[in-house]
């Protein structure tokens, strides 16, 4: 979902916005209501992904201002309503000044590219005061909703962002906000007398109940002053077996970050001219600190990042998979989130954004997501993708997990649950962090789903035993 393509739909969206607003009048209405509810009258308030501008019209700011990356919908804004300040800009990348008491982002979440991005974008125009008010869809809705649209019940959206209350909660955690308030609300979003009110004003507040409805919400605040950022060296750990078409791509695209990075490639006895490429790449980029390690005989991708880290010279130690199905550049995220604090174990999410469509095959999305549950519990921390391949953790970190890794035994041909289940142990922070999760364009995939899947269930049952059992 590029910026480009969001403002492409909505600008052709914009000649209906208003038409199917009046056609679903009862959800804008309760809408309103929960948002006039949380934000008094005379405020600041600024709008992101405006639309026609209906919404922040009838909050009555004192200061109001809207934008919205289609130049359509602004259009129309600015027309129904001169008296407020609109703007085309993108929250991904905000080029607004100012400071408001209020930002609001209702049901926007699902349309953006890099949520993250977005809400780091959005404290430059926050204060400690500053209340985010965001609403999303439950996916619980997901097939209702396509549903509807099919049925020309409700109007066309691009493909959404499904995420759920933690997804946003963590999203934001790793901003430097807070959460103060969440909940969800309508679970009948559309109008049958009496039923509607009774409906929505008291059977959706139940206990279970509530899970059902349509909208969560979430209330949250910056946290005081800017995140410390501290500066670390990192290693790059990027285990290969006949991946020659990704080199340059994989050393172009990983960013810079901290005191420096250096780059580690470990080659498990390709036969594609891989090893030929790393060593050409290394001498046209004297520049850069790039580093081939050879496996010697040995195979898997826990040995090769072993070998990576026991080379490893950074503060910082990082896995990145040399397929780019996760892009390089979203490494710094998981530098910020170590540098700031907010994590001591990276751990990558494959499960939160949409994924391209041949990313992922069905089978390994359900045993992902059957693991995601096993592991969440024998854990006791939130862990929503097992298998994903890009990590992050200190070196001094590892060399504890490293020494203490005789407690599970060598069972590990991954590498991932060895490092999950040692960091578990020593009560490492555990933090997610979403990535978009890309189709492979060259070679194939390492990962039999049937053998490899029968090793989880044995890695489960390890994790309990030696975890959860004691």
């Amino acid at each position: 979902m590029g910026t480009k393509k969001n403002a492409d739909f909505f600008n052709e969206a914009a000649r209906t916005r208003d038409a199917w607003r009046k056609r679903n009048w009862y959800y804008h209405k309760e809408l309103l209501d929960f948002f006039l509810f949380v934000i008094p009258e005379k405020a600041s308030v600024l709008e992101i992904g405006c639309s026609t501008g209906d919404l922040l019209k009838n909050l009555d700011p004192a200061d109001g201002r809207g934008v919205d990356v289609s130049p359509e919908m602004i259009k129309r804004a600015k027309a129904k309503y001169p008296e407020l300040d609109f703007s085309v800009d993108d929250v991904e990348n905000l080029s607004l000044d100012g400071k408001y008491d209020y930002i609001v982002l209702q049901d926007l979440l699902g349309e953006l590219n890099d949520v993250w991005r977005a809400f780091r974008c959005l404290r430059k125009v926050s204060t400690p005061r500053t209340r985010l008010i965001i609403t999303s869809y439950n996916h619980l809705w997901q097939p209702l909703l396509m549903l509807a649209e099919t049925l020309r019940l409700k109007g066309p959206q691009p493909q959404q962002n499904w995420l759920s209350l933690p997804d946003i909660e963590n999203l934001l955690h790793l901003n430097h906000y807070e959460v103060v308030k969440k909940g969800r609300r309508f679970l009948l979003p559309f109008y049958i007398p009496l039923l509607s009110r009774f409906v929505n004003r008291y059977l959706a507040k139940l206990p279970l109940i509530r899970n059902l409805c349509l909208v969560q919400f979430v209330v949250a605040k910056p946290l005081p002053g800017e995140p410390e950022t501290k500066d670390y060296s990192v290693s790059v750990i990027v285990p290969t077996r006949n991946e020659a078409g990704n080199i340059d791509r994989l050393i172009a695209e990983t960013p810079v970050m901290g005191k420096g990075t250096e780059l580690i490639f470990v080659d498990g006895d390709s036969d594609d001219g891989t090893v030929e490429k790393i060593n050409e790449a290394i001498k046209k980029n004297p520049g850069k600190d790039i580093r081939l390690i050879l496996q010697g005989g040995a195979f898997g991708k826990a040995d090769a990042v072993r070998k990576g880290f026991q080379a490893a010279r950074g503060d910082i130690l990082m896995i990145l998979d040399a397929d780019l199905t996760v892009p390089p550049e979203d490494l710094e995220k998981f530098y910020l989130a170590l540098a700031e604090g907010k994590g001591e174990f990276i751990n990558g999410s494959r499960l939160v954004f949409p994924m391209e469509k041949e990313a992922m095959r069905t089978l390994n999305m359900f045993g992902n997501k059957v693991f995601s549950m096993i592991f969440t519990w024998t854990l006791g921390q939130r862990i929503k993708d097992t298998l994903c391949g890009t990590k992050a953790l200190f070196k001094t970190d590892y060399e504890r997990i490293k020494a203490g890794r005789k407690y599970f035994g060598d069972f590990d041909p991954f590498g991932d649950f060895d490092l999950l289940f040692g960091a578990s142990k020593l009560n490492l922070k555990l933090v997610e962090m979403p990535i978009s999760y890309k189709e492979r364009t060259y070679g194939v995939t390492k990962i039999s789903r049937f053998r490899h899947g029968l090793l989880l269930f044995k890695m489960s049952f390890i994790a309990f035993k030696k975890l959860k059992s004691n």
